[in-house]
């Protein structure tokens, strides 16, 4: 009997505990969440009705013509005008002044700077007494202006000679012994013509070399407006694309007279350039091409060597008609050493002298052509526009001993 007792109060026990651990988890359990609420739905706007359908249309307020403010008519109406677009007008073309008899026109301004010589040279042989000491000084005047050694040389013993069988001397016999013999050492039987009128083909060609600084681009515009002022028509090659300048210093010379400008990339490649400007002046036709090449400077082979590569590829359109080297008349026997490494690498043709209105010595243009043997053939004489003349051997020693 104690055992059913016991029995039954293990069961109820065991029965409270599962009770009490249901409702405990009852209680942790979350509830649900709340169902969601209907969303708001707008109604698309009416679609506007025709016909019987049609609203009644609202009352408005309306003005009459006289309670609208109309603009007084008194008050000008300002209407912007379109802006004003301005033409770009090209460059006027300058007519260059004629070549012929530039240098005779240029004599003051040469004679300025160039006459100390032969003043010096017929004040010597005024002297009474010529002797060995006189004869020195004659010399020393001639090497100082930048004659050269062996010119001088001869200079003085066909002086000497001619003094001795002449006698008596009056300064105009003086004058003309000393002209007659500068005349023999200048050089009067060659011919300095700028070879632009090749036989039997359009156009002449010219390349321009020089180390830079010797105005080499102003002389290859320069040479534009001589060309142009003898009834040439002219196309320029500005081939000197590693001085960032170049290219626009030589259109604007060209702009100037009307020549066409070639030109190419920065740092591009000069002989392609080249190349082109020789082919665009036989498309169209003109007389001559001038073609400015890069500067140079004289003991640099690899530079020297692609002034060769120029040279070659423009021989393949035609040949060369003229190499004109630029030398700088003021650096005297250093513009010897550069126009020897010139030779060497293109076959110079022609010299043009530049700056021979300022310090330099007239005495160069002897030295020059003895050392290449080839013709001085134009010479600078200023910045003007119109100061490159055609080199003149009359003209110029009549400016070294003056009147």
């Amino acid at each position: 009997m104690e055992t059913i007792i016991l029995a039954v109060v293990i069961a109820v026990v065991v029965l409270g505990a599962l009770g009490g651990l249901v409702v405990g988890s009852r209680r942790h359990r979350p509830l649900p969440p709340p169902p969601p609420s209907p969303p708001d739905i707008t109604a698309p706007p009416a679609e506007p009705h025709v016909g019987e359908e049609a609203e009644t249309p609202r009352e408005e307020t309306r003005r009459t013509i006289e309670e609208v403010d109309l603009p007084d008519a008194s008050s000008p109406v300002v209407v912007e005008e379109p802006p004003v677009v301005e033409e770009v007008t090209a460059p006027a073309i300058e007519v260059p002044e004629p070549t012929a008899g530039r240098l005779v026109r240029l004599r003051a301004r040469l004679s300025r700077s160039q006459n100390a010589l032969g003043k010096g040279l017929l004040t010597l042989l005024s002297r009474e007494h010529l002797d060995e000491e006189t004869w020195e000084e004659i010399e020393d005047t001639l090497l100082t202006a930048d004659v050269g050694v062996q010119p001088t040389q001869e200079l003085v013993e066909r002086l000497r000679e001619r003094v001795r069988v002449l006698g008596t001397r009056t300064p105009a016999e003086l004058r003309t012994l000393l002209r007659e013999e500068l005349l023999t050492l200048v050089g009067t039987d060659v011919d300095r013509t700028v070879r632009t009128e090749p036989d039997g083909r359009k156009p002449g060609i010219v390349m321009v070399v020089g180390v830079n600084g010797t105005g080499k681009t102003t002389t290859t515009g320069k040479l534009a407006r001589v060309l142009v002022a003898d009834g040439r028509t002219v196309v320029l090659g500005a081939a000197d694309t590693f001085r960032a300048a170049a290219a626009d210093q030589l259109q604007t010379w060209g702009e100037r007279v009307g020549a066409h400008t070639v030109r190419g990339p920065e740092a591009g490649d000069p002989a392609s350039v080249a190349f082109d400007a020789v082919k665009e002046g036989k498309e169209m036709g003109v007389d001559v091409v001038l073609i400015d090449t890069a500067g140079r400077l004289h003991t640099k082979t690899g530079l020297m060597d692609e002034l060769g590569k120029v040279k070659r590829v423009v021989e393949k359109h035609a040949p060369l008609d003229e190499v004109l080297l630029v030398l700088d008349a003021t650096t005297g026997q250093n513009g010897l050493v550069q126009a020897r490494v010139f030779a060497e690498v293109v076959d110079i043709s022609g010299i043009v002298l530049t700056k021979l209105d300022g310090t330099a010595k007239g005495g160069i243009v002897i030295a020059v052509q003895r050392e290449l043997g080839v013709p001085v053939k134009l010479i600078g004489l200023g910045e003007g526009a119109d100061d490159l003349a055609p080199f003149e051997p009359e003209a110029f020693v009549d400016a070294l001993i003056g009147d």
